[in-house]
């Protein structure tokens, strides 16, 4: 393997979406800027792992006692704060500080709407560019990388992103106050774990009786990892008779498969479901109750897109429409100018899952 290509694939090797320009990963980018703010780097930051890229991580490497190849996450964290974290791990809002921002400003730069200093911050010109970006595409200006602004760009700009880091579940804890009747076994049932962990975490005898108004921590549920929410969408696409590549692409466009994203409005988890559509779901299309769980809310997302298609015929624009501004809008009005980049980006998105 050449030098250039163990650089590119310690950050690149990320899921990355076609049509990239050739050559260019624009998450190279920020490790560029980050190298030039340590003095290493003084070619133009161009998002190519070309021989000055991997020459200026060798020098940082051997000058802060690193082992000698790809930019890997530790070379990455002894770069400091321009180093971390990669462009797609968290929203992006005015004042923020890292990798990730230079990365944008990049990205601003070639579109030609940013001609500011790739300096890593999220500024009052940073924020400027994007909104003119966010017009561009007809995404909400509201000068964030959200979800929908960063699924937009990974689209656009073919930038190979990975979902944030989950906390390992042994560092999350809840605590349960034990009640008249409770079990071990059934607190631990309902926690989603297993007798012997809550017994291990709370230094306590499983065979030993429990005491009412005892306090027991629980390790909590760990969050899905993308590849896990992937696989939990495909199944309940194919549960549920929907096209497993639509249904992950409305997914990526609504949340960037986040299952614990909350929106302003209310919109919940993966699929980003209104209160009023669950309600909805379970009282007219299901029926029943639809436990508030990442697979629930799955179901529901999915359930209510089925019923968009049967209510448009199969119409995928005028089903994703639907789901966008509302399915009586659509019969009613049509569909807005607002809705139409959603639609085409979701539908883009399609071929690509």
């Amino acid at each position: 393997m050449t030098t250039r290509l163990a650089v590119i694939l310690s950050l690149a090797a990320l899921a990355a979406p076609g049509g990239a320009q050739a050559g260019v990963n624009p998450q190279i980018a920020g490790l560029q800027v980050a190298l030039r703010a340590h003095g290493l780097y003084l070619a133009p930051i161009d998002g190519i792992a070309g021989p000055k890229t991997a020459a200026a991580i060798h020098i940082f490497q051997r000058q802060h006692g690193l082992p000698v190849g790809a930019a890997t996450a530790k070379t990455r964290l002894a770069l400091g704060p321009l180093g971390r974290p990669l462009f797609g791990s968290r929203q992006l809002v005015r004042g923020d500080f890292g990798f990730d921002v230079a990365v944008l400003q990049f990205l601003l730069t070639r579109a030609h709407v940013y001609s500011g200093a790739l300096d890593g911050y999220m500024g009052s010109e940073t924020v400027g560019a994007l909104r003119r970006y966010q017009r561009r595409l007809r995404l909400t200006a509201d000068g964030v990388v959200g979800p929908r602004t960063l699924a937009a760009i990974v689209h656009r700009d073919a930038v190979p992103v990975r979902a944030p880091a989950t906390t390992p579940v042994s560092e999350i804890t809840t605590v349960h106050v034990v009640r008249p009747g409770d079990t071990l076994t059934a607190i631990a049932a309902g926690a989603g774990t297993t007798v012997a962990a809550v017994a291990a975490l709370n230094r306590i005898d499983a065979a030993a009786p429990i005491i009412i108004g005892q306090r027991l921590r629980l390790p909590a549920a760990a969050e899905p990892s993308a590849v896990d929410v992937r696989a939990k969408l495909t199944a309940w696409a194919e549960r549920l008779g929907v096209d497993p590549h639509l249904v992950t692409a409305l997914a990526w466009m609504e949340s960037g498969f986040q299952t614990t994203l909350v929106s302003s409005a209310g919109a919940r988890g993966v699929l980003q479901t209104l209160p009023t559509t669950r309600a909805y779901v379970e009282t007219v299309l299901a029926g029943r109750p639809i436990p508030h769980t990442v697979d629930g809310d799955i179901e529901v997302g999915v359930l209510y897109l089925r019923h968009l298609l049967q209510v448009f015929h199969g119409n995928v624009s005028l089903a994703l429409a639907g789901w966008y501004e509302g399915e009586k809008a659509v019969e009613d009005v049509g569909v807005y100018a607002v809705t139409k980049p959603f639609v085409a980006d979701v539908i883009a998105l399609r071929a690509r899952m």
